[in-house]
């Protein structure tokens, strides 16, 4: 944090040039003479380092225990698996390096709870003080699992909810029960309860280790669950939610796409909105004035979400299974998807391994030149406009673009329209 004592000013020489403080740079891992990128947007400027880990997704293990028509698994040829102790280990090891030490997403292609080290691996991260959230589809989450996570001080523990109903959820996470995983959040619930106390849930901004998030992936033959899916969520008392649109894994999942008008069209109808209550007296009003405009609510702008990567933005990295380490989830996996907006367009993505970490440390892997390299160039964002424009053949692919931009070209991403997000 900036010191309170000059309330957040930064000092602008007789140049023109800003004096960051020491403990900014040391923080940030700005070294002297190296650049960051300024940018500009409705909310002023921006200050932004590419050089920093601050978020580590570690994905535990590629298999699941369900069959959600919605997984990449749905269209997957590479061999799947659990990461080794010894990746981990590795990985535990290479955060050593990072002050502060970075946040940890334990999330991935897979199911973590599934994996048998899974609470020996949420231990040792906190061990390095880094916040440690963990994401679960909730079938797995057993009372002694529960009281563990807590025992141990999970900062968050996020559970996928797709369906409010057993028919809707069995929908989608084929292979699962509602009622089962309810009952494993009630039992967290009351975990949480007795091991933080009656204030936990009295006071909102009560400062509780563990707390709970709920994702939902919105779809056609789902969002009408969403108000169900909140409501559940206030149940247990959940702190966050989380809502993303479906990324079409397979062609089959392309009619349940809810974003062709966010992307394709609406791209000159501005409006700024300020904060309002949202119910009976604004709920039709709204509506009609949002589905023919871009959006301002009291000064953020939904269009202020495109063309930014949110991985390389909030610095993040990604580590699979395997030990593969990528800069974010989208290159972390080959895969094939499909931009149902756009004809049912068919794009394989080709992951982009930086290194693996049984051959060298995280930092190493981190500060490579063409890591660094690639993080500048994604801020910059000056890739072909493939997921408004999808006229021509270099969009089935993410090898190269129309604008001359080589391997791993990111103009197609999804994630960096705002469309489709990670917790």
């Amino acid at each position: 944090m900036l010191n309170p004592e000059n309330n957040g000013h930064l000092e602008i020489d007789e140049a023109g040039r800003i004096k960051l403080p020491p403990e900014l740079l040391a923080r940030y891992n700005i070294a002297p003479g190296s650049k960051i990128r300024l940018s500009e947007s409705a909310d002023g400027l921006q200050i932004q380092s590419p050089t920093r880990l601050a978020k580590l997704y570690i994905e535990p293990t590629s298999k699941c225990n369900l069959d959600c028509v919605t997984c990449i698994r749905n269209d997957w040829d590479e061999p799947q698996g659990m990461m080794s102790e010894e990746v981990f280990n590795r990985v535990a090891e290479g955060l050593k390096a990072f002050t502060p030490a970075p946040s940890i997403f334990i999330g991935g292609f897979g199911e973590p709870l599934s994996h048998p080290g899974i609470l020996n691996m949420v231990a040792k991260l906190k061990e390095t003080g880094a916040t440690v959230e963990l994401i679960t589809n909730g079938t797995l989450l057993t009372p002694e699992i529960s009281q563990s996570l807590v025992d141990i001080g999970l900062d968050i523990l996020w559970v996928s909810l797709d369906g409010s109903t057993p028919e809707s959820y069995a929908d989608i996470r084929l292979g699962a029960a509602l009622p089962q995983v309810l009952k494993n959040l009630e039992n967290f619930n009351t975990i949480v309860y007795h091991r933080y106390g009656q204030d936990t849930f009295h006071h909102l901004f009560v400062k509780t280790k563990t707390k709970l998030g709920i994702a939902f992936v919105a779809m056609k033959r789902n969002i009408k669950d969403l108000p169900a899916i909140i409501n559940i969520g206030h149940k247990y008392h959940a702190h966050q939610f989380m809502v993303t649109n479906v990324l079409p894994y397979t062609k089959e999942m392309t009619g349940e796409t809810l974003y062709y008008r966010a992307l394709v069209e609406n791209e000159y109808r501005h409006a700024s909105l300020p904060e309002i209550d949202t119910n009976a007296t604004t709920y039709t009003p709204m509506y009609e004035s949002l589905r023919n405009l871009y959006s301002n609510w009291s000064g953020f702008s939904t269009e202020s979400n495109r063309n930014k990567c949110p991985f390389i933005v909030n610095g993040a990295g990604a580590i699979s299974w395997s030990g593969d380490f990528s800069p974010c989830l989208p290159l972390m996996h080959n895969h094939t998807s499909y931009l149902g907006y756009l004809q049912n367009e068919e794009r394989y993505s080709r992951q982009w391994i930086v290194g693996n970490i049984k051959e060298k440390s995280l930092s190493e892997i981190w500060n490579a030149p063409e890591h660094l390299a690639f993080r500048e160039r994604v801020q910059k964002f000056d890739f072909a406009p493939c997921t408004s424009c999808g006229s021509c053949e270099m969009m089935a692919k993410n090898e190269e673009d129309c604008f001359g931009n080589t391997f791993p070209t990111c103009g197609g991403c999804l994630w960096a329209q705002g469309v489709i997000q990670c917790p």
